[in-house]
């Protein structure tokens, strides 16, 4: 691989195939959410004063742009525990079930959270969170695609490869890894009603990486802008074939970082 390639020669070889990565966000983007502001400031404090929260790795969060944030999932106190320990207003995908009730669905549209509808395809939820980024927005996802329902260790699932095709549709977004310890035990599925505020928790941030990046990277993609734009040059079956090895690699690997990170 030569070493002389940069980030702008990759994206313009990347860019070759944007017909077979794109994914065209649903809307355009998404309607701004001053009241998420203001739960943010007011709440995101007290969550953290009421529970036995550690954290590590916070100096990694980007403070903007678009960032999708991937964490291992146990428990329904997960996403309020990203949100209110990333200093982001983090955007995440919920069933339309969540939507149901007046004073949910009040507080799921105040807080930026984004409806999807059970009978759909995961092609129009991925394009709804295409919209978080190409808002330059903060994303929420469990790369796992559901709650780990294992019970024993570990209990972290092989991560599911739509992660790594939001992140190759928007590659200078950065991915942040996280591990989440002690949620399970906060409030646990099915059996706890309310969290159990007084159980310790861990959450632990890994470092950012960008698509682009990672594609460069002898320790990820491994791969050159000659051996990219080769790759244009393929049948569209296996130019398919094989940015589903990239996606399949990179999921893999931020799965292992999230692993590593401390995730049980």
């Amino acid at each position: 691989k030569d070493m002389n390639d940069s980030l702008d020669d990759i994206l313009e070889a990347w860019n070759t195939l944007e017909p077979h990565w794109k994914i065209t966000p649903r809307n355009g983007g998404i309607a701004a959410t001053p009241g998420y502001s203001f739960i943010r400031f007011i709440f995101s404090p007290i969550i953290r004063g009421l529970m036995r929260i550690k954290m590590s790795g916070s100096e990694r969060i980007p403070s903007r742009g678009a960032t999708i944030f991937a964490a291992n999932h146990l428990s329904h106190v997960d996403p309020i525990l990203v949100i209110a320990s990333s200093g982001r207003k983090v955007h995440y995908l919920a069933k339309d079930g969540h939507f149901k009730n007046f004073f949910l669905r009040k507080f799921m549209n105040l807080t930026g959270q984004i409806e999807t509808q059970r009978e759909e395809g995961g092609d129009l939820a991925l394009a709804s969170a295409a919209d978080v980024l190409e808002s330059n927005c903060a994303l929420g996802i469990f790369p796992e695609g559901t709650r780990s329902k294992k019970t024993e260790k570990p209990f972290l699932l092989p991560g599911k490869t739509g992660i790594a095709r939001l992140a190759a549709s928007f590659p200078h977004s950065y991915v942040v890894p996280i591990a989440l310890q002690g949620t399970r035990q906060m409030m646990a599925p099915q059996s706890d009603k309310l969290p159990k505020l007084w159980k310790p928790i861990k959450i632990n941030y890994g470092k950012k990486i960008s698509w682009l990046e990672w594609l460069i990277s002898s320790e990820g993609g491994d791969m050159s802008t000659e051996q990219i734009k080769a790759m244009a040059k393929l049948e569209k079956h296996e130019i398919k074939s094989s940015i589903a090895v990239l996606y399949r690699k990179f999921t893999d690997q931020l799965m292992a970082s999230i692993g590593e990170l401390g995730a049980p």
